[in-house]
């Protein structure tokens, strides 16, 4: 699988297997500019989900970092033998490709993608899915239908703010978080040892270390670096005001009428039909070359 949309599955998922178990979907890092989106799906033995109010697990948001970070462990260790979950990471790079592709792929279908993704391998894992809690994305009806019609055996619920109604959607919120926090530290390793802050990632809250470091990190030419999403309003206006612009020449112009064949016999004027380089290539003396 590529690294740009990974998919991982904790060990003490196959602990669960051919036992009956309650799943819950929650998502990290749908806003952000910086990062990947991380969806989680929280899988318990349905007769232990006790543990999980035991734990005081809830919506991630209203936890502090090391709160989320020890209950994560918790979960991983202390209660791995009635909880697994399943982690689908979708990297800036991913989204930014799939939102600024000719046929745009939204940052809905992603995440219902993602969700459907993370019950089917719980299926493939020979877990047995009593019941499935899913946070929205956009309407619950819809999304609730879409889910049915693909999995018309599962017993599923979709709500706005699952992650604060039911524990198991807490502690996939809790899964995403911590990782996509993690994993946000990892890609910007060598920046953040550098001495730069990148913050949370979210502009618009807004973070002004995020809006800083996308300020002073913009190259003209090549714009950001692979972990910020170019797809974001705020990327592309910071690439508006600070990059050059690029005209890509196509070999031929689909729009412009081919005319009679005997154009293509004829010879060109090339003075007229040569562009002008841009005064950015010509002052860094860069050429168009097809050999080394």
């Amino acid at each position: 699988m590529s690294d740009d949309h990974k998919l991982i599955m904790s060990r003490s998922a196959d602990f669960l297997r051919g036992k009956s178990c309650t799943l819950g979907i929650d998502e990290a890092g749908r806003g952000p500019v910086l990062g990947p989106m991380v969806y989680a799906v929280g899988i318990c033995e349905t007769t232990e989900l006790g543990r999980l109010e035991v734990l005081k697990v809830k919506d991630s948001k209203q936890l502090t970092e090391e709160t989320r970070c020890s209950i994560f462990e918790k979960l991983a260790t202390d209660h791995s033998d009635v909880f697994g979950y399943g982690l689908k990471i979708l990297s800036a790079a991913f989204i930014s490709k799939a939102m600024l592709a000719r046929v745009k792929y939204n940052l809905n279908d992603i995440s219902h993608d993602a969700a459907i993704e993370l019950i089917e391998v719980a299926l493939k894992n020979d877990i047995v899915v009593e019941k499935v809690y899913v946070d929205t994305v956009g309407p619950a009806e819809s999304y609730a239908r879409k889910l049915s019609t693909r999995f018309p055996l599962l017993d599923i619920v979709v709500s706005k703010k699952a992650d604060s109604l039911y524990p198991i959607v807490s502690a996939a919120s809790i899964c995403a978080k911590v990782t996509r926090d993690r994993q946000l530290r990892d890609d910007f390793k060598e920046i953040i040892d550098a001495g730069i802050c990148v913050g949370s990632g979210y502009p618009s809250v807004p973070d002004p270390a995020t809006v800083e470091y996308l300020q002073t990190s913009v190259d003209p030419v090549f714009g950001f670096n692979s972990f910020v999403r170019f797809s974001w309003s705020t990327a592309k206006e910071l690439l508006r005001k600070k990059a050059v612009s690029v005209i890509w020449e196509d070999d031929e112009e689909e729009s412009k009428p081919t005319g009679d064949i005997r154009t293509f016999f004829a010879g060109k004027d090339e003075s007229k039909s040569r562009k002008r380089k841009y005064v950015f290539f010509e002052e860094r003396s860069i050429e168009s070359v097809t050999e080394f």
